[in-house]
This record gives C-alpha cells, sequence and structure tokens, in this order.
C-alpha cells in the first residue's frame, strides 16, 4: 500500500484516526477549552499568512537540515508533549520516541504520560525533551530532574501555561474522566472501535506511570478535566524558574509563553529557549493565535524561539519559520497521524510534513530555512 496515495495529507490522517478511536478518545484528543475559539482562531491566522511565490530559480531541492540549541536537526521540527498519550493509542510514547529517532528529530515526554522516563530511555534518540508540570515539593521536583536525566533527557522543558485545570467543556461531555473510569456509556463507544480496544486489552488501560512513586491513596476530588498530576503541582513563579536554571546543568526551554516581555525576562533569567504556544486552544479561549504574536516576540529576544499551536502542514512550518521561530513542534498531528496508522502514522506524517515544506519552498525559491528568514508576508505591512 502506498500511503501517500491513500493519506497524502493531514486531514486523511485525522478522519482515518476519528473512525478508529472511541469518541471519549477523541474528544479528548481534538477538543480545545470554552467554545474553542482560540483554537479556531490558530487556523485562521495561519490561513493570513501568504507570500508571494518566486520563479526562474531552476532545479532545487531545498534542504531542510537545521541545527537548534547546539544539536544537528534533519528536519526543524518535532513532536511536542501530549500528557496521557498512551490513551489515544496504546504503547504511544515508546511508537513516537522510536519514530523521532528513526527521523534524526526531537521527541519531548509529557511529566503525565502513560509511560515514564525509564520506559522510554531504550527508545530515545540523540536529543530527547522532557516536559515538566512543575512540581510543588522540591524533592519530588529534584528526583524528577534526576530521572529525566538518567533515562537520557538533555533538553528540560517547563510548562507554564496551566496554573489551573481547564474546563474542556467538549472532553467533559464526552464523559472521560482522570483517570478513565470504564462507564457503560464508555464501553459502549470501546465495543465500536476493536483496533483501538483490542490494543488497550494486550497494554492495559493508561495510568501515569511516571508519577507512581509519588502517589498512593485516593485522587481526592478532582474536577473531570483534572488528573492526578493536580495533586503534586504547583503554578510556577519566577523563583521556580531560578531553581531550575541552577538545578538543571541541560538545555531549558519555557513552554507556553505569548507575551514578549514575559519572553524578555526569561532570556534574563538563563532560559535556552522560549515556546510560543496557547496550548493549541486548550487552556484559555480569550487569548490570540500564537502565530499572531510571535512576531513581537521575535524582536524583544534573541534566544532561540519555538513554536507550535495550530500547525497542520509544511507550509504552516514555513510561516511559522518565516515569521521568527527556530523550530516547530507538533502534537495533535503526530497522534492524528499514530491512531490512523499505529505505529507506521507517525514516520508517514513526517514524511508528509518534510515533502510539503521542499515543494512549497520550491515555489518561494528559498533553498534552505535561512532563506525562510528573508521572507516576508503578503500584502506588505503599512508604512
Amino acid at each position: 500500500m502506498d500511503l501517500h496515495q491513500r493519506y497524502p495529507g493531514l486531514d486523511d490522517l485525522k478522519r482515518r484516526a476519528k473512525r478508529r478511536l472511541p469518541r471519549f478518545v477523541w474528544d479528548y484528543l481534538d477538543s480545545g477549552t470554552g467554545a474553542e475559539q482560540a483554537r479556531a482562531r490558530n487556523r485562521t491566522a495561519l490561513d493570513r499568512i501568504r507570500f508571494l511565490p518566486s520563479v526562474l530559480h531552476g532545479p532545487m531541492e531545498p534542504d531542510l537540515s537545521t541545527v537548534f540549541l547546539g544539536m544537528a536537526q534533519a528536519l526543524p521540527f518535532g513532536i511536542a508533549p501530549v500528557g496521557m498519550s498512551g490513551l489515544i493509542w496504546p504503547g504511544a510514547e515508546a511508537a513516537l520516541a522510536r519514530s523521532a529517532a528513526a527521523a534524526g528529530i526531537p521527541f519531548c515526554l509529557s511529566t503525565v504520560a502513560s509511560q515514564s522516563p525509564e520506559d522510554l530511555a531504550p527508545h530515545l534518540g540523540q536529543d530527547a525533551w522532557f516536559q515538566l508540570y512543575p512540581p510543588k515539593d522540591e524533592g519530588i521536583r529534584a528526583d524528577l530532574l534526576a530521572r529525566a536525566r538518567d533515562a537520557g533527557f538533555r533538553t528540560l522543558v517547563l510548562t507554564v501555561d496551566v496554573p489551573a485545570a481547564s474546563r474542556r467543556e467538549r472532553q467533559t461531555r464526552s464523559g472521560l474522566t482522570q483517570p478513565p473510569r470504564l462507564t457503560p456509556r464508555l464501553l459502549a463507544q470501546i465495543a465500536m472501535r476493536p483496533a483501538w480496544a483490542l490494543g488497550m486489552a494486550r497494554q492495559g488501560m493508561p495510568h501515569m506511570r511516571t508519577l507512581d512513586r509519588y502517589i498512593s491513596g485516593a485522587q481526592k476530588n478532582l474536577p473531570p478535566t483534572a488528573h492526578v498530576g493536580y495533586l503534586l503541582r504547583t503554578s510556577p513563579d519566577w523563583d521556580y524558574v531560578d531553581w531550575l536554571r541552577r538545578n538543571w546543568d541541560g538545555r531549558l526551554v519555557v513552554k507556553g509563553v505569548l507575551r514578549a516581555q514575559d519572553a524578555k525576562r526569561l532570556e534574563e533569567a538563563g532560559a535556552d529557549a522560549v515556546w510560543i504556544s496557547n496550548h493549541g486552544g486548550r487552556q484559555f479561549d480569550g487569548c490570540p493565535a500564537a502565530i499572531e504574536v510571535l512576531p513581537e516576540i521575535r524582536e524583544a529576544v534573541r534566544i532561540p524561539l519555538v513554536f507550535d499551536s495550530g500547525i497542520e502542514g509544511g507550509l504552516d512550518i514555513i510561516r511559522a519559520l518565516a515569521l521568527g521561530a527556530d523550530f516547530v513542534m507538533l502534537g495533535r498531528a503526530c497522534h492524528y497521524a499514530l491512531a490512523a496508522l499505529g505505529a507506521d502514522g507517525p514516520a508517514h506524517l513526517t514524511d508528509i510534513l518534510a515533502k510539503d515544506m521542499q515543494a512549497n519552498m520550491s515555489q518561494l525559491g528559498t533553498p534552505d530555512l535561512a532563506a525562510l528568514q528573508t521572507l516576508k508576508p503578503w500584502p506588505p505591512a503599512a508604512g
């Protein structure tokens, strides 16, 4: 089967994923918060960014390689963290890590994943990132950093845009709770999705394995969109960033920034990169599209910028790079691919994105990623 014939774009993978996932799992992956306007805004804002094609450049095979945070990267994008990936597809984290290692791109593991840093150690490539949902307890915090370092993670990503659980109304309406409880309603949905059900029967229902050693007893009265991690977490402050900078000897990235002044202060605090993101529209429905604030943040800081939120193809990656990002991460898209095609899905998506980037860069006359930084959106800004 030629996957490019059957599934030439992310939309094809997304449609197949929806057919293969129980409704409550699909809503967990696909939903935003509130009326999901921030999620829609990401797409609309990306679509507004246009460029004039450039002609008569002769044959071109654009080079997609780059160096990011001192690491040679085969491609300018990687796999972003998604909590409880194992709920979306059995063995998700290991499959994503193996695919990233084979492609020579970063994979980022969430603190609230269904596999632990130790589980992932045999599958990691040269550039593995660990995303930290910030524990309040300093002992737990130090232990998590040590476990990540010992497992082979060299980049720490502090997520700062989740001060509290968002409501995620569509997810709540679907009946999913944390931890998942298999009600008759959910069991009926599972019965209609045999591939997912068989995989879960072999793997067992996922839970947040990284946190096992820190959690005992009841889950307390958590809201349905919160999870066991909220029993440990705090909303970090600037002192928290300073503590991490002193206690983590690898690269430090801070994720979830939309204000230029925050990015500037993080640069001064010693962050190695800032990750521009509105959490894919999953946290605050009143925020701008992440791409709308990227140029202002690019002007404010000199350190590298990571970008996510709304990326759905190679052209979107080009848009982000042209507006000031140094690297792009994709979360939902990789999980659509995994749910659509199992372990073969992420590699196919990587190929789709790379081919799409090369085709569009040829239209723009840009032979490499450095040339993308010279692009100016059309129409030109007034004045």
